[in-house]
């Protein structure tokens, strides 16, 4: 009788929850992915402290826009060669096991580079190198963890809540690159470097008892057996080229990434030398641009739809490449202030919304291959546009090459304007979903 009874009130719970509207709090209805997101908040804190702590190291070691750019590329060209495989992986195997290995590995990079530093192993330029290659041991374990995790979200929600999900996933990341880089700037101010390092190897700890928590609560298809990691691969790649609207949106996603993601990579320099703000002025502008990401993506997750995110991200890119030309162009630090706020508002509302898309529009056989294509271009074309604009930086200054990246964004939104119906006609269309 009492299991009649906990039967009947099981039915009665799943019921609300399948009946939640799409949003924030629905989605953190969703107990998965509630957990999940706690433990992320938490980490993602310290990566950004991270992140912020190595750009500083790289510029206080060398002054040259061209080695922070050299540890930019360092961290994520690892992501160019390996998500793709990293993706057949996660497509064949569980995602949350791979998930919880790479987090193992960033801590380990952490805790090493920290004691590096407190014992004084970073104290002349040619200490660079060891940066670099810690930086890109890093990298290979986020080529990994992308993959993992990028296809893992949709997975922890039913199927009507992967577009908030998607957004608000995207806002916590954002929440972590304002909280994240001033927690470095102040720990950098107060401590060192070092101690930033280790801040950010105790906050692993958290994401990773929270991945071992969770469970998925759809599952689905598998690739069929038979065809190797590279054959697989190259499938995904295909098959996202000739996607109708995931191919277009890719190119979008590029120039965004070569240009705005850019920016932020090289921003010590301007912090330094243009503006003379120091680190400070670096976890300002750094925060400045998360805040308008994080609003951004709040207001995406509260939208809850697909329909006319195609013509948002369309917009977003315009706003980019207007943005950058805007940054560069002053020297007042109040308008360089609001034209990063700017630049992280469209920089979300493009990214999250074309990876929204494409969680909705991909095949979930294929999920893991395509969303890997997503992080190489997340993560690999800003070290590419960084260590180009640090290159050019050396020879004509940072503002033409920073230039070049909003005159990138404008001339791929001019094309964009062309395929925006049948690009949204592919992205948001209905879906009856069992298993995706």
């Amino acid at each position: 009788m009492q299991s009649k009874i906990f039967m009947a009130k099981n039915r009665n719970n799943l019921n609300r929850v399948s009946t939640t509207k799409p949003g924030v709090i629905g989605v953190l209805s969703q107990w998965n992915y509630g957990v999940y997101t706690a433990g992320s908040t938490i980490s993602l804190f310290g990566l950004w402290a991270h992140r912020l702590a190595a750009a500083w190291l790289a510029w206080e070691l060398t002054q040259s826009s061209f080695w922070v750019g050299m540890v930019v590329f360092a961290d994520l060209i690892p992501t160019l060669f390996l998500t793709p495989f990293a993706g057949v992986l996660a497509d064949r195997y569980d995602r949350r096991h791979m998930s919880i290995a790479s987090q193992l590995m960033g801590m380990f990079q952490a805790c090493v580079l920290g004691y590096m530093y407190l014992t004084g192993d970073f104290t002349q330029e040619s200490d660079i190198w060891w940066l670099i290659g810690w930086t890109t041991f890093l990298g290979i374990a986020w080529a990994l963890n992308t993959a993992a995790r990028l296809s893992m979200v949709p997975n922890l929600v039913e199927h009507k809540f992967i577009p908030p999900a998607v957004a608000l996933n995207s806002a916590i990341f954002n929440l972590g690159r304002v909280v994240g880089p001033i927690s470095g700037a102040l720990i950098i101010d107060q401590w060192n470097v070092g101690v930033a390092f280790l801040f950010n190897a105790v906050t692993f700890i958290f994401f990773i008892a929270a991945l071992c928590f969770i469970r998925q609560v759809r599952s689905e298809e598998k690739p069929a057996g038979g065809a190797g990691v590279w054959a697989q691969s190259i499938e995904g790649f295909k098959y996202a080229a000739n996607h109708p609207g995931i191919g277009p949106a890719m190119i979008l996603l590029i120039a965004m990434a070569v240009g705005g993601k850019a920016l932020l990579e090289v921003l010590p320099e301007f912090a330094d030398e243009v503006f003379a703000r120091g680190a400070a002025g670096l976890g300002e502008l750094t925060a400045v641009s998360g805040v308008g990401g994080l609003i951004a993506a709040i207001w995406l997750a509260s939208r809850g739809d697909v329909i006319g995110l195609t013509r948002i991200t369309i917009i977003a890119l315009l706003v980019t490449g207007l943005s950058i030309l805007g940054f560069v162009a002053t020297n007042w630090y109040p308008l360089a202030l609001l034209s990063i706020f700017v630049l992280g508002v469209a920089g979300i509302y493009g990214g999250t919304a074309t990876q929204t898309l494409m969680q909705h529009a991909v095949e979930g056989a294929m999920r893991g291959r395509v969303m890997s294509l997503y992080g190489v271009i997340h993560r690999g074309a800003p070290a590419l546009g960084a260590l180009a604009m640090g290159a050019i930086a050396e020879i004509t200054g940072i503002r033409w090459g920073v230039s070049l990246g909003g005159i990138l964004c404008l001339v791929v939104w001019l094309w964009m304007l062309k395929r925006s119906k049948i690009a949204a006609a592919a992205l948001e269309r209905n879906r009856s979903i069992s298993n995706q």
